[in-house]
């Protein structure tokens, strides 16, 4: 038999071993498998583990977008606000909103709307304003905060809904044309109870960096502009008072206005 020198002689002599031994001994019997889990329903996914992703997502995507922009930058907030607060319980004298703190005037605001008619927020002193920044082309955000607050003027009435004064800004010179607008406002249902301010690429970004408001056209889809989706509620007074994410609830802006009008 050849002799087999160092570490791999070593290693060889007790592979031989340990195969005369296997050779030798019986095998034992395996013991039995556990029984395989339930497989899942066809297409692979289960239900209610999508439902419950659904909800975390959705919880999730409002409080990121009172702290951040759509492009994930942290969010500076306007008006030299600070800080907001979590929003409170509802009671006829306390904010759903979240307040924003210290409480200041709302920025200058002035542009003209799709009519080529000068609006200013200085004009609505007086009356709750709610401020939001949109874009005509947007397959997401825009068409949800617009739905909400239509659905939040039906949940007003009509007394306190004329206390109320929506107003939309641009974050999209080039696609937000009067034509675009227009047909945006109608498809919408929003003629006529929400100003939607256009102008310029200088303009406009004259107007989103006193409002501190991210717009940026997408690197992917230029079509697609990122931008900040919030809802900024301002005081009969002309303070930015109460801030709103964009998946809030109509029936929040409906209990917020009558407080907001009345400061």
């Amino acid at each position: 038999m050849p002799t087999l020198k160092g570490r791999a002689g070593r290693l060889a002599v007790l592979t031989s071993l340990a195969d005369m031994s296997a050779a030798q001994t019986p095998p034992a019997s395996a013991p039995p498998s556990p029984e395989p889990p339930p497989a899942p329903p066809r297409g692979g996914f289960d239900l209610r583990l999508l439902l419950a992703l659904a909800v975390i997502l959705v919880i999730a995507g409002g409080v990121a977008l009172l702290a951040q922009g759509n492009g994930g930058h942290s969010q500076q907030l306007p008006g030299n606000v600070s800080s907001v607060s979590a929003p409170a319980s509802a009671s006829p004298t306390s904010f759903v909103g979240s307040e924003a703190s210290p409480r200041k005037a709302a920025p200058p605001l002035q542009l003209r709307n799709y009519l080529g008619q000068t609006v200013n927020l200085d004009q609505f002193r007086g009356k709750a304003v709610l401020v939001t920044f949109l874009y005509t082309n947007c397959p997401d955000v825009c068409p949800l905060i617009t739905t909400n607050l239509h659905a939040a003027l039906e949940a007003m009435g009509p007394k306190l809904a004329a206390r109320t004064q929506i107003v939309a800004v641009s974050v999209d010179p080039r696609g937000d044309t009067p034509a675009a607008v227009a047909a945006f406002l109608k498809r919408h249902e929003m003629t006529g109870r929400m100003l939607y301010l256009i102008g310029s690429a200088h303009e406009l970004g004259h107007v989103w960096s006193n409002w501190n408001i991210g717009s940026e056209r997408d690197a992917q889809q230029p079509q697609l502009v990122n931008h900040t989706g919030l809802v900024y509620g301002i005081s009969a007074g002309g303070k930015l008072t109460t801030l709103y994410a964009a998946n809030f609830k109509p029936s929040d802006i409906a209990h917020d206005a009558p407080l907001l009008a009345s400061q």
